[in-house]
């Protein structure tokens, strides 16, 4: 099990401390230091079932700096815009060992990432 994890985010430490304890073992990726690569995301969006626009914070400066509100629904490009802008991305993600993906914002994401 993994948690991209941004400490500063109160969800997602929340996410980290009901990992912790439930007591799962777990590695932390701290992903705006440690960014996915295109074939990172690329998988974790396949297994969250998700486009790389639904996991966008479209409030963050570098959306409103980028206009990624007028942007058309190219996969390819918002992936690449995700990852050199890690911060963009919602948080946080739980990649389980069974090969789902969850993003755990909510009390029963998380329950649903640990079930």
């Amino acid at each position: 099990m993994e948690i991209w994890h941004n400490p500063r985010c109160s969800k997602s430490r929340a996410a980290k401390q009901a990992l912790e304890a439930a007591g799962p073992e777990y590695a932390e990726r701290r992903y705006l230091d440690q960014p996915p690569t295109p074939a990172e995301l690329d998988d974790v969006l396949v297994r969250l079932g998700m486009q790389p626009w639904e996991i966008t914070r479209m409030n963050e400066p570098v959306a409103k700096e980028l206009g990624l509100a007028t942007w058309e629904h190219d996969r390819e490009r918002w992936i690449a815009a995700l990852v050199a802008h890690p911060v963009l991305i919602q948080r946080p993600i739980v990649l389980t060992d069974d090969g789902r993906a969850v993003l755990a914002r909510s009390p029963e994401e998380i329950a649903e990432a640990l079930g």
